[in-house]
């Protein structure tokens, strides 16, 4: 079928239903010593985007050295809260049937996500969806800002061409940066983004969600 599918996490795989916020907050306090009084949009952003643009709301330099900061707390706290994640969050209906159902069909799966990668590793483990991705070859907020930065990141570890390649997302940045980097985007509209919306911003195949497998296969192999 595909040499490699790459998947997006929040809102395509999973839903945190608000804590993923918290922890944030969390992370920032204890790498900055300043309570968050708002924070930068974080639809399709990565982390370093995120922390970059709520940096500058506070009047603080962003530096690599911050990141770092806030990248280490952003992991102990998710650590530290993985017990609430479970109980709050869940995986979405039909993402750990699709991942196990390419898994058996020998298809290379990762993940392409704006966290960093100790938390992303700890919200695949929540929900039982990391036995069938490959993280050493994935992509995490530590390889970039953009998310075509990150696809291409992905591409050259696991060394597919973006011919044999498919991002899953659920963002109009997803669908930019999946078509940045060369590689055909199947959208999945159980985000914020519509049906309508993530076809107007020029997916290659739009899904409503993960619940049909049939209609995922179809749309990978379109």
């Amino acid at each position: 079928m595909l040499d490699l599918v790459m998947w997006d996490i929040d809102h395509t795989l999973m839903a945190t239903r608000g804590l993923g916020g918290e922890l944030w907050a969390t992370a920032w306090e204890e790498a900055t010593g300043r309570p968050l009084r708002e924070q930068a949009s974080v639809t399709g952003s990565t982390e370093r985007v995120i922390l970059r643009e709520t940096a500058r709301l506070h009047g603080i330099t962003d530096t690599e050295a911050l990141f770092g900061r806030f990248a280490e707390a952003l992991g102990s706290v998710h650590v530290r809260r993985a017990g609430a994640l479970r109980e709050r969050g869940h995986a979405l209906p039909g993402a750990a049937t699709a991942l196990a159902a390419l898994a058996a069909r020998g298809v290379r799966q990762t993940v392409v996500t704006g966290n960093v990668r100790s938390a992303a590793e700890v919200k695949l483990a929540a929900f039982g969806l990391d036995p069938h991705v490959d993280l050493e070859i994935g992509a995490f907020a530590e390889d970039g800002e953009e998310r075509a930065e990150l696809i291409a990141a992905a591409l050259r570890r696991a060394e597919v061409h973006p011919d044999r390649a498919v991002f899953l997302g659920d963002t109009p940045a997803d669908v930019a940066g999946g078509h940045g980097a060369g590689v055909r985007v199947v959208a999945v509209a159980t985000g914020r983004a519509s049906v309508a919306e993530l076809r107007a911003e020029g997916a290659d195949a739009v899904l409503s969600g993960l619940g049909d497998l049939g209609d995922l296969e179809d749309a990978l192999r379109a």
